[in-house]
């Protein structure tokens, strides 16, 4: 008979169904409510244990749009353990699903939860490669808890599940760090520091001095260390755009519309030659 794992007396260890920045993921059960569950596991032995600060920023983000629920977090055997709300596919999931393009409506619907900072100059909208866009109105909430993520990329948004599947949440806070002190004074910028996060995805200061800017926009260029972005203004940029292409706010994504292609497909096929 297999062992039934469990962490926080109430919580069933299920399958992996993922990694994050210092741990790996995998599916829960409440034996006691049958809700399904989101598991963090980090071996106590890590070099550089995280699981316990990136619980804690949750805590600090709680009560945000688009901040998953910590459910339970502390320590099992070996392991330092998180258990939060269970989210959907990644928006990187979902672009592959798209054969790697979203449509202008699925990027513009994005970015009003999320507003582009930046964005790759050189293509059309239409053809705008989704993984040069920096998402901004969910990290805007958590640069005014006075951090920042420090790990900005598709991987760590995530859309909900049942009623919340239109929402667009962010992720993976191991690699966060307080920006701002009690004072609201900035951090100083620091030279020949290290790389955190993913290059691909990292700020124009992480990049200077190693990548070409020629593909961002003037206005991300024009933005020093300490200087905070008009969150507004970029937003009502895109969403002035939406409203110019005559988009409807129906919520309804590239990947909402292929899955009902590809049911309708499969409920079409099998009746074909079929004779009544």
């Amino acid at each position: 008979m297999q062992m039934e794992l469990r962490v926080g007396g109430r919580f069933r260890l299920g399958r992996k169904i993922g990694s994050g920045s210092f741990g790996d993921i995998y599916l829960g059960l409440n034996v006691q409510t049958n809700e399904e569950v989101a598991v963090k596991l980090e071996c106590i032995k890590s070099k550089h244990p995280q699981l316990h600060i990136e619980a804690r920023l949750y805590r600090v983000m709680s009560g945000g749009i688009g901040i998953p629920d910590v459910k339970w977090c502390g320590l099992e055997g070996d392991y330092n353990v998180m258990v939060m709300e269970l989210l959907g596919p990644s928006l990187e999931d979902l672009f592959n699903f798209c054969q790697r393009k979203f449509s202008l409506k699925t990027v513009l619907l994005l970015a009003d939860q999320m507003v582009c900072k930046r964005l790759l100059s050189g293509f059309s909208c239409y053809d705008l490669p989704f993984e040069k866009l920096v998402k901004i109105t969910r990290v805007e909430y958590i640069h005014q808890r006075d951090y920042i993520h420090r790990d900005i990329k598709p991987d760590n948004f995530l859309m909900g599940l049942g009623k919340r599947g239109n929402l667009v949440y962010i992720i993976d806070f191991g690699l966060a760090k307080k920006y701002r002190d009690s004072r609201s004074q900035h951090i100083p910028y620091r030279e020949n520091k290290n790389l955190t996060g993913t290059a691909r995805y990292a700020s124009v200061n992480t990049h200077r001095g190693i990548e070409a800017f020629a593909t961002y926009l003037r206005y991300s260029r024009t933005l020093g260390f300490e200087d905070t972005p008009d969150y507004n203004h970029l937003r009502q940029l895109f969403r002035s755009l939406f409203q110019r292409q005559g988009l409807r706010y129906d919520y309804l994504f590239d990947w909402n519309l292929l899955k009902t292609a590809k049911r309708l497909q499969q409920s079409v096929v099998p009746a074909i030659g079929r004779t009544d």
